[in-house]
């Protein structure tokens, strides 16, 4: 890990809450979508196999963000951090969050939302990660360089794994990065509610989707 003193400009913040805000707002319209929309076929076992996926995914995006934290919690504007998950992917968290984003579109039973989910997904972090790439470059010259040739922006490259013997962990950001992420968990009583109540005709059915 090559180490170096500077913090975030106040440009690059703007960015990231403007990406939380966007990506909110994409969320809650799907959310919209979602309950006025039903599967294809209804309860089918489709519907339900791809809900089991859903929630796979979003166990595997709660427990890959909270291992991503323990590497970069507190570390990501003052280092370049080049191991662990770090070293297959630059932006592994994000990853995870697209597996996460899958599998709480997936909770609706139609596959059609679940791509949606991860779509909004990838268009947000991808424009954020364009602007953090560009600080980064700034803050840490070729050092960013070289770790940014050796290691893919986001699909894992396994084989360039790279490991540390000891790991100093700071709890507050790995809670905090796990509280997150069980936000993801919300998406199961969510459509589960929209489940029942649309064939009570609480919520109107305006469209079908596979």
């Amino acid at each position: 890990m090559m180490t170096s003193p500077p913090l975030p400009s106040p440009d690059l913040r703007r960015v990231q809450l403007i990406r939380k805000a966007v990506l909110l707002a994409c969320i809650l319209a799907v959310v919209a979508l979602a309950m006025v929309s039903r599967s294809l076929g209804g309860e089918t076992a489709f519907h339900e196999g791809l809900e089991a996926v859903g929630l796979a995914a979003i166990a595997v995006c709660i427990v890959g963000r909270a291992w991503c934290s323990l590497y970069i919690g507190g570390r990501k504007k003052t280092e370049i951090v080049d191991r662990g998950p770090y070293s297959l992917s630059r932006n592994p968290l994000y990853v995870f969050s697209f597996l996460g984003a899958f599998g709480i579109g997936a909770q609706t039973g139609m596959l059609t939302l679940a791509v949606l989910f991860v779509a909004i997904a990838i268009a947000v972090f991808h424009a954020t990660v364009e602007r953090e790439e560009t600080w980064l470059a700034g803050a840490f010259g070729e050092a960013y360089a070289a770790y940014r040739m050796r290691t893919p922006r986001f699909w894992p490259a396994f084989a360039k794994w790279r490991d540390v013997e000891t790991l100093e962990v700071k709890p507050a950001f790995f809670l905090r990065t796990l509280k997150d992420g069980l936000v993801f968990l919300l998406a199961v009583p969510l459509f589960e509610s929209i489940d029942k109540l649309q064939p009570m005709g609480w919520l109107p059915v305006w469209f079908t989707l596979p």
